[in-house]
């Protein structure tokens, strides 16, 4: 049973990702589903505008995507399998599918929407629209588990407004639906009770039109996340890792105490790789930053191959063995070298062989 639903409604594809039981974390097979759909459908007449959903475990909606499926890469490391070589080349090309996409792309952004589930819906053009609800929990976790955010993740938080790309990079803090609004990641929000029927209207081009107008209607909610802007901006602005720590910890609000606490517990390594990452990003474009990525994801399984890798320790403390007690390797913040943060930006391949040379 295929886990990507694909159907023609009106002047609209319509896509559900239909993996409830993992959150619709993306297989393999799903990216290679999604990619294949929104070839065909490019070229295709009948569509004048993509929309893709998640189904929840009562129904439509409720979940959009919780990321890649990470008990697949952890198997792949035991087991020696290629196929997640494959994966990242080919969630990255379709990640850059999206952001050049040649017609409108909506997601319902409901419910979890993390790691990869952001690289289906983070990119897309102008006409795009990204739907937020009360319902939305959305993070790039990666640093949790050893790893750091991909699928464009540093060009998309690196164009937040201010430090939030840093801060929530680094710290993996979940945002409401309100909160993504603020940081440029969504463009209106919904209550969930309307999702039914924006995606009933979505299939006409009136209706559509309609959901576009209203991102310039509605007043925007209250922001948690744009409430502590000015202390974001303060801490995350520092020039390294250790630097925000110290400040952090230095400081006497609780909100700062409780960053650095949240902080010590990801990967001291990652956490130097991701600000390095998102402040190269900044001055890239997607495709040279996907392909960044693709040389650090490559890295990140074999740098220190196989089970002595922080992804891979990541992964067992958090969904394997479930003890939440990875074992980092450096332990602390402050004993990561930059001869170690460097080593994940150095290309594996020559230009003329990067997996992704083609995007432009």
């Amino acid at each position: 049973m295929t886990e990507v639903v694909a159907e023609i409604l009106g002047t609209a594809g319509l896509i559900t990702l239909d993996r409830p039981r993992a959150m619709n974390a993306l297989s393999l097979d799903m990216i290679r589903e999604l990619t294949a759909t929104l070839l065909a459908w490019a070229d295709d007449r009948r569509v004048q505008r993509i929309a893709v959903r998640g189904m929840g475990r009562g129904g439509p909606f409720g979940t959009f995507c919780a990321g890649g499926d990470i008990r697949f890469f952890y198997q792949a490391v035991l087991d020696g399998d290629w196929r997640l070589v494959d994966f990242f080349t080919e969630e990255y090309t379709l990640n850059h599918l999206i952001h050049h996409y040649p017609k409108p792309y909506a997601v319902f952004m409901d419910g979890v929407v993390m790691g990869g589930g952001m690289g289906i819906s983070a990119h897309g053009s102008d006409e795009s629209l990204r739907i937020a609800t009360e319902r939305t929990k959305m993070a790039m976790p990666e640093t949790a588990i050893g790893l750091f955010p991909d699928v464009g993740g540093g060009w998309f938080l690196a164009r937040c407004p201010g430090r939030i790309g840093e801060y929530l990079a680094l710290t993996g803090q979940v945002i409401s639906g309100a909160d993504a609004l603020a940081a440029r990641l969504a463009d209106v929000v919904l209550d969930s009770s309307e999702l039914p029927a924006a995606w009933d209207a979505f299939t006409t081009t009136d209706g559509y039109e309609q959901l576009r107008e209203r991102r310039l209607q509605e007043k925007p909610p209250v922001s948690a996340l744009a409430a502590r802007r000015a202390d974001i901006d303060r801490f995350f602005t520092l020039p390294t890792v250790p630097d925000i720590m110290s400040a952090l910890e230095a400081d006497d609000s609780a909100w700062a105490l409780d960053t650095a606490v949240l902080l010590r517990k990801r990967s001291p390594l990652m956490l130097h790789v991701t600000l390095e990452h998102v402040r190269r990003a900044r001055y890239m474009t997607l495709a040279a930053d996907l392909r960044m990525e693709r040389d650090m994801v490559r890295h990140c399984f074999s740098v220190r191959p196989g089970r002595a890798g922080e992804t891979f320790e990541g992964i067992r403390a958090l969904v394997i063995d479930k003890d939440h007690t990875p074992h980092w390797n450096p332990a602390r913040i402050e004993d990561v070298t930059p001869e170690m943060v460097q080593a994940f930006f150095a290309s594996p391949w020559p230009p003329h062989a990067h997996p992704l040379r083609a995007l432009a």
